[in-house]
């Protein structure tokens, strides 16, 4: 009997009278059973849990279970979700929807975290972690400061960005009788014209795009044959720095390698996760256009803090210790001449 006619037999005998009757398999799920499965949480807060949890805990929990996937700034590895950013992004033909760019409500994070996550250990947080890491996300968005506790309390209070563009689900009326009438089968349209596309395509590797612009650079800097005549000498007080060690540069890009993953450098760097790096040493701090700082980078900005060799060391060795309130959870490169090799390379790639 070919399975074709299976399927057709078990189809008939399900719509059968028969079919109706109490097939007498199984039994009635216990109250208890059921609740064990009724863990969905609300956009108005119904259905959670008592609980609280402040966004430093959230950092923890989130570089222990969560930044092998989703990236230590949420950025996303590989092909894992972004989980922040995207700001402005929805009509872009690339939009990045995150939690600060598209999500409307905060239940949908807690609900999913609570319900699917850690990938592969799914259920294994507390209710005080998810309430921890779903406050973290939103600090990562910029929807909360660093010292913000989230809790069953405030839950309600919560508000994202994107919640006014949604609406309620109107289908029942509007599009179900359209699915009424008979659909249309040949020439329902006089002609077909693409009018957008759902993904730019970007074809050249990073690595292939940095040696045509590295080879660029070198022959930009060959001697001219007859240099012109107006030309004059810099000023002492302008001359250039000495350029750094060849060896110290290549060294700096396999550190810079920590980086990638959120911050691009050269002449086609975009902001990402975090902001191009394009002439950031000896530069003043939050100044790359564009790009939404942390409050506590923006108050440092005005107080017209410079990234000289000193203080981007300081920095890169202890992110939050060097500047509490950064959104840049990465712990620091650890070894002195990792750093130094970093800013040569910072300053070599920008020029």
């Amino acid at each position: 009997m070919s399975r074709f006619l299976k399927a057709a037999l078990l189809t008939t005998a399900l719509a059968s009278p028969l079919a109706a009757e109490p097939l007498g398999l199984g039994r009635s799920a216990t109250p208890e059973e059921v609740a064990l499965w009724d863990i969905d949480v609300r956009p108005d807060g119904t259905g959670l849990p008592e609980g609280r949890g402040d966004v430093m805990t959230g950092d923890e929990i989130y570089t222990a279970k969560c930044a092998s996937c989703h990236g230590v700034f949420g950025e996303g590895t590989g092909r894992w979700p972004v989980l922040a950013g995207g700001q402005g992004s929805l009509t872009d033909m690339r939009p990045v929807k995150t939690i600060g760019s598209y999500w409307p409500y905060l239940s949908t994070v807690y609900d999913y975290v609570n319900r699917a996550m850690p990938f592969g250990d799914a259920q294994s947080l507390t209710d005080d972690e998810v309430y921890a890491i779903t406050a973290y996300l939103l600090y990562l968005n910029d929807e909360v400061d660093e010292d913000f506790v989230l809790s069953s309390e405030n839950f309600a209070e919560v508000r994202l960005p994107n919640e006014d563009a949604f609406k309620s689900d109107d289908r029942a009326e509007v599009e179900f009788a359209s699915f009424k009438q008979d659909p249309c089968m040949s020439d329902c349209k006089p002609s077909v014209e693409i009018t957008m596309r759902a993904a730019v395509l970007d074809v050249t590797p990073e690595e292939t795009a940095a040696k045509a612009a590295a080879e660029a650079k070198a022959e930009e800097a060959k001697p001219k044959a007859e240099p012109a005549p107006e030309e004059t000498p810099a000023p002492a007080e302008m001359a250039e720095a000495p350029a750094a060690n060849p060896a110290q540069i290549k060294a700096g890009e396999k550190v810079f390698r920590k980086c990638k993953s959120c911050h691009q450098i050269g002449a086609k760097a975009k902001n990402r996760v975090g902001p191009m790096l394009n002439g950031i040493v000896d530069g003043p701090a939050g100044a790359v256009d564009g790009f939404r700082y942390s409050k506590a980078m923006q108050a440092a900005a005005a107080e017209g803090l410079v990234w000289s060799h000193d203080e981007l060391s300081a920095f890169l060795a202890d992110p939050k210790g060097f500047m509490k309130g950064t959104k840049m959870s990465f712990r620091g490169v650890r070894k002195p001449e990792d750093i130094d090799a970093l800013i040569a390379y910072l300053r070599d790639a920008s020029e």
